[in-house]
């Protein structure tokens, strides 16, 4: 520590006069320095201080006043906002359930629950959740294998699981991902999430798997083109997909309206001409789509594979809500996310949704930026969407029959473009190959196999390429007149230890009569190295070698008197060497203690290494 540590801190607006010189080290009981003169530094009313202590309370507060309220509501904004928000959701709602292989009428359910159920609850302020496109891969294979009826159950068992989470305290342990895997978890979705939608996009089938999609695109395109109504079809995706991508740069109160709102009218104008017969949504009674559980669906929680979905739903839905969560934050200056809570808000959402075998819900960036880019600032926008779309599917669902199929397929194919993120790749490989690499192997994996196991053996890969580079060990070594030495500095882990037995191996065979191991550069040695080592030494002595050993000491408090040894080597020692130093820390405790008198005590070579002794 240096005198400029030991002094406390102070404002950098304050002018305090200097205190007299103290010793970077002082004595255990010596008191500490006190300023006689403190002036008044508390910020006046007007000054930039002021203002930028308010700011940072009402960073902290949420931009609530003083009574603790959040911010004022401005009704007329936020029931626009809440107008702007669901003409967003609808199409997507529709889209993700058919891309899900559900009813329409789920997706409608679960965006009305997103929007009454999570959308009035406590957590975040203008996050919007509802059936998302990230989940729709995982659903569709769910719904495969064990049928739309046991969608409820998992639904509910993961909404549950969510909220015993929350309630524990562990809603910030999903931010404990490398930033690598999420995004090849999304890539991951993504992709897939494209291929399969190029198929309704052209009125066709998909094939099932990422892979076959992928493989039958040659046998689409030349369906496709031999079928003038296909191409129609195709034509309303390709047009919704243009329009998604460059309806942003239209003129200031025009791409205030929602792209996919625009692309459902055209889809609807073109449906209705005559001669055109492309396929349409078929959307029914929406009360009568309710499939609440029964003993039946229950039963089956006795199979594994039920209780692998749970938790693979639980794990994906709780990490993208709160990926989004800290992604909507970024959008705005109001209130934070406590994630707990929101956690807690999103299990009472999908804990509905299962008891109504609907839809999974997570958090949407696409809607939660379109209410944030609306103006919103409170939770009544948010909930206000889900109330439009439940009138909405009660009051006008023949309007929902006109929609075709094409242009919603070509709102989701947009959407796993945004997922896909591909610019993230060239950009992660600027900034880290590491993990590039595994951002790649978390993409490829999902791709091929499913997003559980892929999320999986990404998080591994990220463990390693954390622990590989935590273990950061050097060794040298080279011979003298009589002596092989070995210098190794770093964290000694169990990773390394081939490289350290390699060098031990070396300065066995060397001949010499004496053998130093200088281990004081370590700044962790992990059970495996330092068995591996002090084997060593006792094989060695026992063929009647004399080997040295200096082991790096614990960590000793400013004040503790420090061995001859310490003293020598840390103040002594080059920088040249390329090997960490200590800080030297003289005491005030008096003079350093030598030697006890049964210890042998071994002084370090304080010289710099030989250029010519490379590592080995």
């Amino acid at each position: 520590m240096s005198g400029m540590h030991a002094r406390g801190r102070v404002s950098a607006h304050a002018r305090i006069p200097d205190p007299p010189p103290a010793p970077d080290f002082p004595a255990p009981n010596a008191p500490a320095y006190t300023p006689t003169y403190a002036p008044d530094i508390t910020p006046t009313p007007t000054s930039p201080a002021a203002k930028s202590t308010r700011s940072a309370k009402s960073a902290r507060t949420g931009g609530a006043d003083k009574n603790g309220k959040g911010p004022k509501a401005d009704l007329a904004t936020e029931i626009t906002a809440s107008l702007v928000v669901f003409l967003v959701a609808l199409p997507l709602c529709i889209g993700v359930a058919v891309a899900s292989g559900v009813p329409a009428e789920l997706g409608i359910i679960s965006g009305v629950i997103g929007g009454l159920v999570v959308g009035a609850a406590r957590g975040s302020t203008l996050q919007v959740s509802g059936p998302a496109a990230g989940l729709a891969a995982l659903v569709a294979e769910t719904v495969l294998e064990y049928g739309v009826a046991m969608l409820g159950v998992i639904v509910l068992g993961s909404g549950i699981l969510q909220i015993v989470l929350g309630l524990v305290r562990l809603g910030r342990i999903f931010q404990a991902i490398s930033l690598a895997v999420v995004q090849g978890m999304l890539a991951g979705i993504g992709l897939p999430l494209m291929f399969s939608q190029l198929y309704p996009m052209s009125d066709s089938k998909a094939p099932g798997t990422p892979i076959e999609n992928m493989a039958g695109l040659p046998g689409l395109i030349a369906d496709t083109s031999a079928n003038p109504q296909a191409l129609i079809a195709a034509g309303l995706g390709v047009v919704t997909i243009v329009l998604s991508f460059l309806w942003k740069r239209m003129p200031g109160p025009v791409k205030k309206i929602p792209a996919a709102l625009v692309a459902v009218g055209i889809g609807i104008g073109v449906a209705s001409l005559p001669g055109v017969d492309v396929k349409t949504l078929q959307v029914g009674n929406l009360l009568a789509s309710v499939d609440v559980p029964g003993p039946t669906e229950f039963a089956g929680l006795a199979d594994v594979g039920i209780i692998t979905a749970i938790l693979t739903f639980t794990v994906i839905a709780s990490a993208e809500s709160l990926f989004t969560a800290a992604a909507v934050d970024r959008m705005h200056s109001g209130p934070r996310t406590r994630y707990n809570p929101e956690l807690i808000a999103q299990g009472a959402g999908n804990t509905v949704a299962g008891l109504l075998g609907a839809l999974p819900i997570t958090a949407v960036v696409a809607r939660s930026s379109a209410n944030v880019q609306a103006g919103a600032k409170t939770r009544l926008s948010r909930t206000l969407h889900g109330l439009w779309l439940l009138a909405f599917a009660l009051l006008l669902p023949q309007v929902l029959a006109l929609i075709p199929i094409a242009v919603l397929a070509g709102v989701l194919v947009h959407s796993g473009w945004k997922l896909f993120a591909p610019e993230e790749f060239p950009k992660m490989w600027r900034q880290d190959r590491g993990e590039f690499a595994v951002m790649t192997l978390t993409t490829l994996v999902i791709v091929a196999t499913a997003l559980l196991e892929g999320v999986l053996l990404g998080l591994a890969a990220g463990i390693v390429l954390a622990a590989l580079r935590m273990s950061q060990t050097v060794i040298k070594q080279h011979l003298e007149e009589d002596t092989a030495k070995i210098v190794m500095a770093g964290n000694a882990t169990f990773l390394r230890l081939p490289q350290l037995i390699e060098a031990l191996e070396a300065a066995a065979e060397a001949g010499k009569p004496r053998i130093r191991l200088d281990l004081t550069g370590v700044t962790h040695l992990d059970h495996a190295c330092r068995n591996q080592v002090e084997e060593f030494v006792a094989q060695q002595r026992g063929f009647g070698l004399r080997v040295e050993l200096l082991m790096p000491a614990p960590a000793k408090p400013v004040g503790t008197p420090a061995s001859v040894a310490d003293l020598a080597d840390e103040r002594d020692r080059p920088a040249e060497t390329g090997l960490p130093r200590r800080p030297y820390a003289p005491t005030a405790a008096g003079p350093a203690q030598g030697p006890g008198p049964t210890a042998e005590w071994f002084y370090l070579d304080t010289r710099p290494m030989p250029e010519e002794y490379a590592s080995r």
